[in-house]
């Protein structure tokens, strides 16, 4: 959901050949459909989820981004231990509010909780969405 937010966002500012998100899972199944929950609640904002598949996150994936946002403090330290050298791009989406805190990973929960999730985190990338493109402008440390 994050990925399609960022993208419609990038696309309405025209700025889509210089910005564009790419979806990872810590521990996501490789090539699987999104949820039938996730389709319904981005289908009522006009996003269009049938395209998407699941990736679970690589090396080459973390080297390559720019910036590497994820949903919880869990997802954060699991990746900067496994790809240490660029624990400096890892970012939780709750930063762009300038807090902490986990977005609840709503799979396999109700329709309700897909709702939620997905308003928070289209909140969150629309509010930060500049903070996402100064993440990912930081020279390499």
């Amino acid at each position: 959901m994050a990925e399609a937010f960022f993208n419609q966002i990038a696309r309405a500012r025209q700025e889509d050949a210089a910005w564009v998100a790419h979806s990872a899972g810590t521990w996501g199944l490789e090539n699987q459909p999104a949820s039938g929950h996730a389709h319904t609640v981005m289908a009522q904002r006009g996003i269009d989820l049938r395209q998407h598949r699941g990736h679970a996150v690589t090396r080459t994936d973390v080297a390559t981004a720019d910036a590497v946002i994820v949903m919880t403090q869990n997802h954060r330290d699991a990746l900067a231990a496994q790809f240490a050298a660029d624990a400096y791009k890892i970012h939780l989406l709750s930063e762009l509010a300038q807090q902490s805190f986990d977005i609840a990973d709503p799979y396999g929960g109700a329709l309700a909780e897909y709702a939620t999730c997905a308003q928070q985190i289209e909140n969150l990338i629309a509010s930060g969405y500049d903070q996402i493109k100064a993440w990912a402008s930081q020279p390499p440390r």
